[in-house]
């Protein structure tokens, strides 16, 4: 079945660096754009960045530009976020998801237009 699973959160320091991994199966992983949202305790989900399936675009959210990082290895199967600098407010449970259309022209930063989601993975940043 389609399913998206994320990995690599954990506790780190303010300043720190995680890497998140997200590994899908069950659909043509190359045909869709990949996101990571995050939603922290009593917020509402937010965009953080977003990778088309080709590779070729990319879209961060303001707050985290210039200290996060998405790519995707179509041949894996995967997508990863590298998080560098890691603040207290990037507390949060991060979410990787598909894009609800297959070879989206554009980068979508909503999370309506997203239909697969994992089940995601907790980054905690102490202060």
């Amino acid at each position: 079945q389609v399913q998206l699973v994320e990995s690599g959160g954990g506790l780190v320091q303010t300043g720190g660096s995680l890497r998140l991994s997200c590994a899908a199966s069950g659909f043509t992983f190359g045909a869709y754009t990949m996101a990571w949202f995050r939603q922290a305790l009593g917020k509402e989900r937010e965009f953080v960045a977003a990778i088309t399936w080709s590779a070729l675009g990319t879209d961060y959210a303001d707050s985290v530009k210039g200290r996060f990082t998405i790519s995707r290895d179509n041949a894996k199967n995967s997508v990863s976020l590298q998080m560098n600098s890691l603040r207290p407010e990037d507390t949060a449970l991060y979410y990787c998801a598909r894009d609800a259309r297959r070879f989206s022209r554009v980068v979508k930063t909503t999370a309506a237009q997203y239909n697969v989601w994992g089940q995601g993975t907790q980054v905690t940043v102490s202060s």
